[in-house]
């Protein structure tokens, strides 16, 4: 396939072409764009931090160009058997995804131990992961490494989603204390709303001093019933004594 008639090369445009919009594209997601090997990418992606290149039909890396920022790359499902040394003019590399390719040998991976950076190394149905002992052999190869084929060195299953907002930056782990201060914020605005819709406390306290008051109105009236039946007793005993 030729350079100008990738597909890849429709997306970003004729090769080298000036694009100063390119500078500031941080993800890029070119899932099942068919070519062979890299074309049409260019260093000019400086602030780019994550490539998604999945399902592509790449052979090769050929043409992988200098992404200093890089830290998440996807290159699952595709056709890639070695050429990882094209991949360390991004040194800044924490997540690679390799699974469903054709690495068959831990020599393949020999590149990778020049990245002090990675963690997440995913290499799921390539046949280097049928090699005894592989896993020891790869968190040996690459110290740095926390988690390959999603389990870490104590096979324990790693969160996809806390590796993913670590490469995003959210490395505090605080989604559940935001979470608890939203409630709160909900908890405010249910209050709120009873305010407005229902009989807030101010309301209730009103009814109570009509309440009282209402009390006071009955008691006064027993007590002028009270009076006149007094009076009339005592008319009668006059009356009684003329």
């Amino acid at each position: 396939m030729s350079e100008l008639n990738s597909p890849l090369t429709a997306i970003f445009g004729i090769p080298r072409m000036l694009n100063p919009s390119r500078s500031n594209v941080k993800e890029l997601v070119l899932d099942n764009c068919r070519s062979t090997h890299i074309v049409g990418l260019t260093d000019e992606f400086v602030a780019l931090e994550s490539l998604s290149l999945i399902n592509v039909g790449l052979t090769s890396l050929k043409g992988f160009p200098k992404l200093s920022s890089l830290k998440k790359l996807e290159l699952s499902d595709n056709r890639i058997s070695g050429g990882l040394n094209l991949l360390q003019s991004s040194p800044k590399l924490t997540h690679l995804n390799l699974s469903g390719n054709k690495i068959k040998d831990l020599d393949t991976l020999q590149p990778l131990k020049e990245f002090k950076n990675l963690k997440n190394l995913d290499l799921f149905n390539n046949e280097v992961t049928n090699l005894d002992n592989y896993r020891e052999k790869v968190f040996s190869l690459i110290p740095s490494l926390r988690c390959l084929d999603g389990f870490d060195t104590d096979d324990c299953e790693v969160d996809s989603e806390g590796e993913d907002d670590e490469v995003n930056g959210n490395e505090d782990g605080d989604g559940d204390a935001n979470e608890e201060d939203s409630e709160e914020v909900s908890d405010e605005e249910d209050f709120e709303d009873f305010d407005d819709r229902g009989v807030g406390l101010a309301a209730v306290y009103k009814d109570g001093l009509e309440d009282e008051s209402d009390e006071d109105d009955f008691l006064c009236e027993d007590e002028e019933e009270e009076d006149d039946d007094d009076n009339e007793d005592d008319e009668q005993d006059e009356e009684e004594g003329e």
